[in-house]
């Protein structure tokens, strides 16, 4: 791999697959809506072409994908959208791969394989999504499959890490740096799993530069689970944190869904804080080596970092 796109390369995970090419070397075109927001990200970066876009324009991916390798799919759109939307721009950018002659590596989320049966859920576990959403994710992986362009679909847990914005420990994270009273999303009892957005770049860069790892999916786990109790505390052993940390529930959400249609989506999803899907990486190990893996303590740590320093910019 020469050059890539990255598209969405302003969220958290298309900014760490951005510069975790750019770190190989390899040239990167960051594709995303803001100009002004891809400037910030990734100014003074030598490896970096930032390209302005809408990828519901098929002519702006084309011009963005001229002469890549590999484009990265990192973009996401808000859940009230993605009846309507999300198979739009996935055909989008599955047609420019296909005109262009790119392989593809999608970022994707645990949504397709529904209810947890309590054991890690491998690459060979049926998907049986019993939620809208999870529907829509599994009709948009069958269509890339179907499309005949050389794609790998990696599946990843919750995410959070630098620019990692639109997460629930990104929340939680918003009240830590502000030295605010913080809220944690779901039963802080319950042990989930979260990837740290720099591992899952280095993960799904890894499969992308492998012949091997094209027409298939990828299940690429977090370093274990970790209860939200677990994470406070972590979070008040390297910071000096010390005020109370709520509990958001399911309820709460759903009140504040006859607000805000956003949030009316969220609920549905909410089985994830209470029946956590945990994945296994045995696949990727056989082919690749270790999975990319930073401990809790040192991924808050950096992300907490990032998070400061952007308030004092």
């Amino acid at each position: 791999m020469k050059k890539a796109l990255v598209v969405g390369a302003s969220g958290g995970m298309g900014y760490s697959i951005v510069k975790e090419l750019s770190r190989r070397g390899i040239t990167v075109t960051a594709f995303a809506r803001t100009q002004a927001k891809l400037e910030k990200l990734f100014k003074g970066d030598p490896n970096v072409t930032i390209f302005t876009g809408d990828i519901f324009q098929i002519d702006d991916l084309r011009e963005a994908a001229s002469g890549v390798d590999v484009i990265f799919q990192a973009a996401n759109l808000p859940y009230s959208e993605w009846e309507e939307k999300l198979a739009v721009f996935m055909s989008n950018i599955v047609n420019v791969s296909k005109h262009q002659g790119a392989k593809l590596a999608i970022v994707e989320n645990i949504y397709a394989y529904g209810r947890s049966s309590g054991k890690k859920v491998s690459e060979t576990t049926p998907k049986n999504p019993h939620t809208k959403k999870g529907n829509i994710r599994l009709q948009v992986e069958k269509m890339v499959k179907e499309s005949g362009v050389p794609a790998l679909i990696a599946h990843f847990p919750d995410f959070y890490g630098p620019n990692a914005e639109n997460t629930i420990l990104h929340y939680t994270l918003q009240g830590v740096v502000k030295n605010k009273k913080a809220s944690f999303v779901g039963n802080q009892e319950i042990a989930r799993e979260f990837i740290f957005t720099p591992d899952g770049a280095k993960a799904i860069v890894n499969l992308a530069l492998n012949e091997n790892a094209y027409g298939q999916n990828w299940n690429i786990p977090g370093y274990g689970v970790v209860t939200g109790r677990e994470i406070v505390q972590t979070i008040r052993t390297i910071t000096d944190y010390k005020q109370r940390v709520s509990t958001v529930t399911k309820n709460m959400i759903r009140f504040l869904g006859l607000f805000n249609p956003n949030m009316r989506e969220v609920v549905e999803m909410f089985y994830l804080n209470e029946e956590p899907v945990v994945l296994s990486g045995e696949k990727y190990e056989k082919l690749m080596g270790p999975v990319p893996c930073t401990s809790y303590e040192e991924g808050l740590k950096q992300t907490i970092e990032y998070m400061r320093g952007k308030l004092v910019e």
